[in-house]
């Protein structure tokens, strides 16, 4: 798992030091394939099922008022606009799954304020992720930071297990559901991946199947760490080069 981690954030790192204005999320999807490749890794999104077909790409990037799923194509990215970037990385047969936002350039206030709650959003669901708790108390920390923001919080796109799939029980909603839900035991392995919106918690999926982008057009961001739980509390997979997360009780396992 750690390994399939540090290569899903190894090419997310690399789509970071290239992403720019002017760049299609093809060209940026090409970049998280080849590093995933070359790292002995597989990308698993390609061949997940679709309504209409399989994903075919290495990456969901999603533009403005687009929440995930995004197919990458070739319009090319502007100045102002806010890019979400979801990879994941199969290693020996185990998952990483991780997400993004990129600010692209000088964007409004609103747009970076966005982003910078929601990985507040992500980052106190994954704090929330200790032995004894519950997905209820990691759901209610990600809602608590989007709520006192005025955000929308997507409840039709939810967190996930992760292992020997991408996608494995339980949910992890990004919203209380009145439930306790599962008790986080040491070994659990999970993706915290909250999605908010300026506007409403409403979706729609395109006409292409795959993106999601929110009914009232309002701009959404995305952030996505997968972690594994320990004694000592969560262990990141997936942190980018350089970053530091503080208040975690396992410092020493981070990212380790």
């Amino acid at each position: 798992m750690a390994d399939a981690g540090r290569l899903t954030a190894a090419a997310l790192d690399a789509v970071a030091e290239t992403i720019k204005p002017g760049m299609t999320p093809l060209q940026l999807n090409a970049i998280a394939d080849t590093v995933i490749r070359d790292g002995g890794g597989t990308p698993n999104f390609i061949g997940v099922p679709g309504h209409l077909a399989p994903f075919e790409h290495a990456t969901c990037i999603s533009i403005d008022d687009e929440v995930v799923h995004g197919i990458p194509d070739d319009r090319a990215i502007e100045e102002g606009q806010i890019v979400s970037i979801d990879c994941g990385a199969e290693v020996d047969g185990w998952n990483g799954d991780s997400a993004r936002t990129f600010l692209m350039g000088d964007v409004s206030e609103a747009a970076r304020k966005l982003s910078e709650v929601t990985r507040a959003g992500m980052l106190a669901g994954v704090k929330a992720s200790v032995p004894g708790a519950t997905l209820e108390d990691v759901a209610g920390a990600i809602e608590d930071v989007g709520l006192a923001a005025g955000y929308g919080i997507v409840r039709g796109y939810v967190g996930h297990g992760i292992g020997n799939e991408m996608h494995e029980e339980p949910q992890v909603t990004n919203y209380r559901t009145g439930r306790k839900g599962r008790k986080i035991e040491v070994g659990l392995c999970i993706a915290i991946e909250p999605m908010f919106t300026i506007g409403n918690y409403d979706t729609r999926v395109k006409a292409d199947g795959w993106t999601v982008a929110t009914a009232d057009g309002s701009l959404a961001a995305h952030w996505e760490h997968s972690l594994a739980v320990t004694a000592d509390g969560p262990r990141i997979l997936t942190l980018a080069a350089g970053e530091v997360v503080e208040g975690l009780t396992s410092t020493a396992e981070v990212g380790a």
